[in-house]
Protein backbone atom coordinates (compact mmCIF):
# COMPACT_ATOMS: atom_id res chain seq x y z
CA UNK A 1 0.00 0.00 0.00
CA UNK A 2 1.19 3.48 -0.42
CA UNK A 3 0.18 6.80 0.22
CA UNK A 4 0.22 8.10 -3.23
CA UNK A 5 -2.94 9.32 -4.59
CA UNK A 6 -4.49 7.65 -7.90
CA UNK A 7 -3.09 9.39 -10.83
CA UNK A 8 -5.11 10.37 -13.95
CA UNK A 9 -2.36 12.18 -16.76
CA UNK A 10 -4.66 13.32 -19.69
CA UNK A 11 -2.17 14.31 -22.70
CA UNK A 12 -3.83 16.85 -24.84
CA UNK A 13 -2.59 18.61 -28.08
CA UNK A 14 -4.21 22.41 -27.39
CA UNK A 15 -5.90 24.54 -24.89
CA UNK A 16 -9.71 23.32 -25.31
CA UNK A 17 -9.12 19.77 -26.07
CA UNK A 18 -9.27 18.93 -22.09
CA UNK A 19 -12.94 20.23 -22.54
CA UNK A 20 -13.92 18.52 -25.53
CA UNK A 21 -12.84 14.47 -24.95
CA UNK A 22 -11.82 13.99 -21.68
CA UNK A 23 -13.56 16.71 -20.01
CA UNK A 24 -16.07 14.35 -18.44
CA UNK A 25 -13.77 11.99 -16.63
CA UNK A 26 -11.46 14.97 -15.61
CA UNK A 27 -14.20 15.90 -13.09
CA UNK A 28 -15.16 12.97 -12.29
CA UNK A 29 -12.34 11.85 -11.72
CA UNK A 30 -11.41 14.78 -9.72
CA UNK A 31 -14.70 14.82 -7.61
CA UNK A 32 -13.44 10.79 -6.42
CA UNK A 33 -10.33 12.07 -5.18
CA UNK A 34 -8.17 10.85 -7.68
CA UNK A 35 -5.15 13.54 -8.77
CA UNK A 36 -5.99 14.79 -12.49
CA UNK A 37 -3.05 15.87 -14.62
CA UNK A 38 -3.35 17.68 -17.58
CA UNK A 39 -0.33 18.09 -19.96
CA UNK A 40 -1.18 20.27 -23.04
CA UNK A 41 1.65 20.15 -25.72
CA UNK A 42 1.22 23.39 -27.91
CA UNK A 43 0.39 26.89 -27.10
CA UNK A 44 -3.14 26.84 -29.58
CA UNK A 45 -1.49 29.80 -30.94
CA UNK A 46 -2.79 29.04 -34.32
CA UNK A 47 -6.59 29.57 -33.01
CA UNK A 48 -8.91 32.48 -34.04
CA UNK A 49 -8.03 35.69 -32.88
CA UNK A 50 -9.69 38.74 -30.84
CA UNK A 51 -12.86 39.10 -32.98
CA UNK A 52 -12.84 35.85 -34.67
CA UNK A 53 -9.68 36.83 -36.59
CA UNK A 54 -8.33 33.61 -38.33
CA UNK A 55 -5.00 32.84 -38.56
CA UNK A 56 -3.12 33.67 -41.74
CA UNK A 57 -5.68 37.11 -41.99
CA UNK A 58 -4.37 40.79 -41.09
CA UNK A 59 -4.16 41.12 -37.40
CA UNK A 60 -3.93 37.54 -36.03
CA UNK A 61 -1.05 37.42 -33.75
CA UNK A 62 -0.44 33.54 -32.58
CA UNK A 63 1.89 34.84 -29.82
CA UNK A 64 -1.27 37.46 -28.34
CA UNK A 65 -3.54 34.10 -29.11
CA UNK A 66 -1.32 32.02 -27.21
CA UNK A 67 -1.49 34.53 -24.06
CA UNK A 68 -4.92 34.55 -24.24
CA UNK A 69 -5.93 30.80 -24.87
CA UNK A 70 -3.51 29.97 -21.89
CA UNK A 71 -5.81 32.13 -19.51
CA UNK A 72 -8.95 30.34 -20.85
CA UNK A 73 -7.13 27.00 -20.16
CA UNK A 74 -6.51 27.96 -16.41
CA UNK A 75 -10.40 29.19 -16.19
CA UNK A 76 -11.02 25.22 -17.58
CA UNK A 77 -8.75 23.70 -15.00
CA UNK A 78 -10.83 25.44 -12.52
CA UNK A 79 -14.07 24.53 -13.76
CA UNK A 80 -13.10 20.71 -14.23
CA UNK A 81 -10.91 20.81 -10.61
CA UNK A 82 -7.86 19.78 -12.20
CA UNK A 83 -5.30 18.91 -9.46
CA UNK A 84 -2.09 19.99 -12.14
CA UNK A 85 -1.55 21.91 -15.52
CA UNK A 86 1.67 21.41 -17.44
CA UNK A 87 2.18 22.54 -20.57
CA UNK A 88 5.01 22.01 -23.01
CA UNK A 89 4.32 24.93 -25.31
CA UNK A 90 5.07 23.66 -28.59
CA UNK A 91 4.39 26.34 -30.98
CA UNK A 92 0.55 25.09 -32.40
CA UNK A 93 0.73 23.40 -36.00
CA UNK A 94 -2.27 24.14 -37.25
CA UNK A 95 -4.48 22.05 -38.83
CA UNK A 96 -3.16 19.67 -42.12
CA UNK A 97 -1.62 21.56 -44.67
CA UNK A 98 -1.58 24.87 -43.45
CA UNK A 99 2.07 26.36 -43.77
CA UNK A 100 2.39 26.43 -39.77
CA UNK A 101 2.99 23.02 -40.60
CA UNK A 102 6.18 23.21 -41.59
CA UNK A 103 7.35 26.05 -38.84
CA UNK A 104 10.51 25.31 -37.26
CA UNK A 105 9.63 24.97 -33.03
CA UNK A 106 6.14 23.74 -34.07
CA UNK A 107 4.73 20.71 -32.48
CA UNK A 108 4.94 18.58 -36.12
CA UNK A 109 8.25 19.75 -36.98
CA UNK A 110 9.52 19.06 -33.01
CA UNK A 111 11.31 15.73 -33.14
CA UNK A 112 9.60 13.08 -31.33
CA UNK A 113 12.20 11.70 -29.06
CA UNK A 114 12.51 15.69 -27.56
CA UNK A 115 8.88 15.98 -27.11
CA UNK A 116 8.72 12.05 -25.01
CA UNK A 117 11.85 13.27 -22.92
CA UNK A 118 10.03 15.81 -21.39
CA UNK A 119 6.81 14.06 -21.31
CA UNK A 120 8.77 11.30 -19.82
CA UNK A 121 9.89 13.16 -17.01
CA UNK A 122 6.44 14.52 -16.07
CA UNK A 123 5.32 10.88 -16.32
CA UNK A 124 8.44 9.87 -13.26
CA UNK A 125 7.28 13.10 -11.02
CA UNK A 126 3.30 12.36 -11.35
CA UNK A 127 3.67 8.52 -12.13
CA UNK A 128 0.24 8.46 -13.27
CA UNK A 129 -1.95 5.65 -12.67
CA UNK A 130 -3.94 5.88 -15.99
CA UNK A 131 -2.66 7.90 -18.89
CA UNK A 132 -5.18 8.98 -21.71
CA UNK A 133 -4.13 10.74 -24.98
CA UNK A 134 -5.37 10.32 -28.61
CA UNK A 135 -5.37 7.25 -31.37
CA UNK A 136 -2.69 6.95 -33.55
CA UNK A 137 -4.38 8.76 -36.02
CA UNK A 138 -4.89 11.91 -33.70
CA UNK A 139 -8.67 10.71 -34.06
CA UNK A 140 -9.71 12.88 -37.12
CA UNK A 141 -5.99 12.92 -38.49
CA UNK A 142 -5.08 16.76 -36.99
CA UNK A 143 -0.70 16.94 -36.88
CA UNK A 144 -0.51 17.94 -33.50
CA UNK A 145 -3.04 15.11 -32.24
CA UNK A 146 -0.89 12.66 -34.29
CA UNK A 147 2.20 13.87 -32.40
CA UNK A 148 0.35 14.11 -29.03
CA UNK A 149 0.08 10.21 -29.41
CA UNK A 150 3.60 9.83 -30.67
CA UNK A 151 5.05 11.09 -28.17
CA UNK A 152 3.06 9.38 -24.78
CA UNK A 153 3.68 6.34 -26.52
CA UNK A 154 7.45 6.95 -26.74
CA UNK A 155 7.41 8.84 -23.48
CA UNK A 156 6.38 5.34 -21.57
CA UNK A 157 8.70 3.11 -23.29
CA UNK A 158 11.59 5.57 -21.73
CA UNK A 159 9.90 5.00 -18.12
CA UNK A 160 9.49 2.04 -15.71
CA UNK A 161 6.06 2.86 -15.46
CA UNK A 162 3.29 0.35 -16.53
CA UNK A 163 -0.19 2.39 -16.13
CA UNK A 164 -3.20 1.65 -17.77
CA UNK A 165 -3.03 3.62 -21.10
CA UNK A 166 -6.09 4.50 -22.97
CA UNK A 167 -6.64 6.42 -26.74
CA UNK A 168 -10.23 8.38 -26.76
CA UNK A 169 -12.40 7.52 -29.32
CA UNK A 170 -16.07 7.81 -30.39
CA UNK A 171 -18.85 4.61 -30.96
CA UNK A 172 -20.29 4.96 -34.75
CA UNK A 173 -23.56 5.10 -33.16
CA UNK A 174 -22.85 8.64 -31.52
CA UNK A 175 -20.95 10.03 -34.82
CA UNK A 176 -23.85 9.01 -36.41
CA UNK A 177 -26.37 10.56 -33.65
CA UNK A 178 -24.16 13.80 -33.97
CA UNK A 179 -24.47 13.93 -37.79
CA UNK A 180 -28.36 14.29 -37.19
CA UNK A 181 -28.04 17.14 -34.56
CA UNK A 182 -25.45 18.73 -37.00
CA UNK A 183 -28.28 18.68 -39.24
CA UNK A 184 -31.02 19.89 -36.74
CA UNK A 185 -29.27 22.90 -36.13
CA UNK A 186 -27.54 23.66 -40.16
CA UNK A 187 -30.79 22.93 -42.22
CA UNK A 188 -29.06 24.08 -45.37
CA UNK A 189 -25.76 21.76 -44.54
CA UNK A 190 -24.68 20.58 -48.27
CA UNK A 191 -24.13 16.41 -47.81
CA UNK A 192 -20.63 15.75 -47.70
CA UNK A 193 -18.62 14.70 -50.99
CA UNK A 194 -18.01 10.83 -51.13
CA UNK A 195 -14.48 11.37 -50.17
CA UNK A 196 -15.23 13.57 -47.07
CA UNK A 197 -17.86 10.87 -46.02
CA UNK A 198 -15.30 8.50 -46.62
CA UNK A 199 -13.11 9.68 -44.27
CA UNK A 200 -15.92 10.43 -41.49
CA UNK A 201 -16.91 7.09 -41.72
CA UNK A 202 -13.13 6.40 -40.76
CA UNK A 203 -13.47 8.00 -37.30
CA UNK A 204 -14.07 6.47 -34.09
CA UNK A 205 -14.92 2.86 -33.81
CA UNK A 206 -17.89 0.43 -33.90
CA UNK A 207 -19.53 0.27 -30.57
CA UNK A 208 -18.55 -3.26 -30.14
CA UNK A 209 -14.64 -2.52 -30.53
CA UNK A 210 -14.89 0.44 -27.60
CA UNK A 211 -13.47 -1.28 -24.66
CA UNK A 212 -14.13 1.23 -21.70
CA UNK A 213 -17.46 3.27 -21.51
CA UNK A 214 -17.62 5.97 -18.57
CA UNK A 215 -20.67 7.53 -17.66
CA UNK A 216 -19.96 10.77 -16.96
CA UNK A 217 -23.57 12.36 -17.28
CA UNK A 218 -23.64 13.85 -13.30
CA UNK A 219 -20.94 15.62 -14.52
CA UNK A 220 -21.31 17.20 -18.58
CA UNK A 221 -22.59 20.37 -16.57
CA UNK A 222 -19.01 20.94 -15.68
CA UNK A 223 -17.56 19.64 -18.96
CA UNK A 224 -19.84 22.27 -21.21
CA UNK A 225 -18.84 25.30 -19.00
CA UNK A 226 -15.11 24.18 -19.14
CA UNK A 227 -15.72 24.27 -23.06
CA UNK A 228 -17.37 27.45 -22.64
CA UNK A 229 -13.99 29.01 -20.80
CA UNK A 230 -12.48 28.59 -24.22
CA UNK A 231 -14.89 31.61 -25.46
CA UNK A 232 -12.21 33.34 -28.05
CA UNK A 233 -12.96 29.69 -29.85
CA UNK A 234 -16.26 29.52 -29.37
CA UNK A 235 -17.19 30.00 -33.04
CA UNK A 236 -15.46 26.66 -33.78
CA UNK A 237 -17.10 25.04 -30.71
CA UNK A 238 -20.37 23.63 -32.17
CA UNK A 239 -21.20 21.38 -28.96
CA UNK A 240 -21.65 25.01 -27.23
CA UNK A 241 -24.65 25.68 -29.24
CA UNK A 242 -26.75 22.40 -28.52
CA UNK A 243 -27.34 24.36 -24.48
CA UNK A 244 -26.37 22.05 -22.11
CA UNK A 245 -29.62 19.83 -21.84
CA UNK A 246 -28.88 18.47 -25.34
CA UNK A 247 -25.27 18.26 -24.83
CA UNK A 248 -25.49 16.15 -21.61
CA UNK A 249 -27.63 13.63 -23.57
CA UNK A 250 -25.03 13.67 -26.66
CA UNK A 251 -21.76 13.99 -24.92
CA UNK A 252 -22.64 12.41 -21.14
CA UNK A 253 -20.83 9.14 -21.72
CA UNK A 254 -17.04 9.52 -22.71
CA UNK A 255 -15.43 5.99 -24.26
CA UNK A 256 -11.76 4.66 -24.68
CA UNK A 257 -9.96 2.18 -26.27
CA UNK A 258 -7.62 0.34 -23.17
CA UNK A 259 -4.04 -0.55 -25.19
CA UNK A 260 -1.68 -1.39 -22.21
CA UNK A 261 -2.66 -3.10 -19.11
CA UNK A 262 -1.37 -4.76 -16.23
CA UNK A 263 -4.09 -5.54 -14.46
CA UNK A 264 -6.52 -8.11 -16.78
CA UNK A 265 -9.42 -6.02 -15.43
CA UNK A 266 -12.45 -7.42 -17.90
CA UNK A 267 -13.64 -5.63 -20.49
CA UNK A 268 -15.70 -3.96 -21.41
CA UNK A 269 -15.30 -2.08 -18.23
CA UNK A 270 -16.68 1.43 -17.18
CA UNK A 271 -14.04 2.71 -15.06
CA UNK A 272 -10.33 3.53 -15.96
CA UNK A 273 -9.51 2.51 -12.59
CA UNK A 274 -10.65 -0.76 -12.70
CA UNK A 275 -8.44 -2.97 -11.34
CA UNK A 276 -5.97 -0.44 -9.74
CA UNK A 277 -9.14 0.18 -6.91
Amino acid sequence: MTDRPLTLMAVHAHPDDEATGTGGILARYAAEGIRTVLVTCTDGGCGDGPGGVKPGDPGHDPVAVASMRRQELKASCDVLKISDLEMLDYADSGMTGWPSNDAPGSFWQTPVEEGAARLAELMRHYRPDVVVTYDENGFYGHPDHIQANRITMAALEMTTLTPKVYWTTMPHSTMKRFGEIMREFHEDMPEPDPAEAAAMAEIGLPDDEITTWVDTTAFSGQKFDALAAHASQGENIFFLKMGKERFGELMGMETYVRVKDATSAAVPENDLFAGLR
